[in-house]
């Protein structure tokens, strides 16, 4: 794939961008060393990274007597790029704020491109991505393709949640069932859900229960309604408060996590809920249809371009019906879009 020249304007912009990044680092990792010198801090202790403020991280207590208490600390130098959902050791100082000095490896990282094109992480330790359609307007397949390609790709098991399903009736009925058995022979996970009537809303917090999650899916499915009835009086409003604090200056993520009263975490961010935006090699698209795994590999040419080429295996599961044709044209048409450099 073909990458776009940069012009000297640009170069320069993002030189300098880069250069302030370190210098804003280094002087993060200055006010956290001069706080470790000083006995003003306590013992290690550990924490969950709740939320991200340019320079500082604010800390949940995940050990006695901290339990529940979020605490804005520093970060001290060398440690990364830290996100929400950061499993750290944190140290507190006496009076209030305190020193992330550790932070334990991530089970997953969810990840986007920032404004210059660079994979930066948004949020760690998912264990789902919930990708959100409706039954009105019905979603088309190959949107429903994208998003699953890009959960399976960053290695985060995705879930096809289906709202507003007080909207089916027999205009509809036939479509869905034939688009949801689709995924359904495939072994996604399904749930069924409708704000409107409380349908399925069981199902969804039993599956949430014990688990970190996110939410992804394209405007008017409901992501919102059902956010807000997850997390019941907190005004999810990051999206604003991050223009306030960023003032198109810093680049840390605005994602936040927050507890459900009924038990999981959910973690959200306008970022993540459009991290479908995204760019990946073609490889890691054929990675992305979980039943193209078994046959990649198979091919007689090494650079089999899956399309028309004799002795190609997707094309023989495709003849035999181990590939759904509606699946093989969503493949057909991102791996077209990643060519023209206009990718997901």
């Amino acid at each position: 794939m073909s990458k776009r020249k940069l012009t000297k304007q640009q170069t320069w912009r993002i030189e300098r961008i880069h250069k302030e990044r370190v210098e804003r680092t280094q002087k993060r990792g200055d006010i956290a060393e001069e706080l470790l010198q000083s006995s003003d801090l306590g013992p290690e202790t550990e924490g969950i990274i709740i939320s991200h403020f340019g320079t500082q991280v604010e800390v949940e207590g995940t050990q006695e007597p901290f339990i529940g208490v979020s605490t804005r600390c520093n970060l001290r130098a060398n440690l990364g790029q830290l996100v929400t959902g950061d499993k750290v050791i944190w140290r507190p100082k006496q009076n209030e704020g305190g020193v992330v000095v550790a932070t334990t490896p991530r089970n997953t990282s969810l990840s986007r491109p920032d404004m210059h094109g660079r994979i930066k992480p948004v949020a760690a330790n998912i264990d789902h991505i919930i990708v959100v359609i409706a039954a009105e307007p019905v979603a088309h397949a190959n949107l429903i393709d994208r998003y699953l390609v890009a959960a399976e790709t960053v290695g985060i098991p995705p879930v096809i949640l289906l709202n507003k399903c007080d909207l089916i009736d027999d205009s509809n009925q036939e479509e869905l069932d034939t688009l949801i058995k689709t995924y359904e022979d495939l072994n996604y996970k399904i749930i069924r859900t409708s704000i409107k009537n409380q349908a399925g809303m069981e199902a969804l917090y039993n599956f949430l229960q014990d688990k970190t999650s996110v939410f992804v899916g394209q405007s008017g499915v409901g992501k919102s309604s059902l956010i807000g009835t997850l997390l019941p009086g907190i005004d999810i409003s990051v999206g604003e408060l991050s223009q306030k604090r960023k003032k198109g200056v810093h680049t840390t993520t605005t994602a936040r996590l927050f507890h459900m009263p009924k038990g999981g975490d959910l973690i959200d961010s306008p970022g993540i809920r459009e991290f479908g935006l995204w760019h990946i090699s073609e490889d890691e698209l054929l990675n992305g249809f979980i039943e193209f795994r078994p046959h990649i590999g198979y091919c007689r040419f090494r650079d089999c371009a899956h399309e028309k080429e004799p002795g190609c295996a997707i094309l023989a599961a495709l003849e035999k019906g181990q590939i759904t044709e509606h699946r093989f044209q969503s493949f057909l048409r991102i791996k077209q879009s990643i060519r023209e450099n206009q990718a997901f």
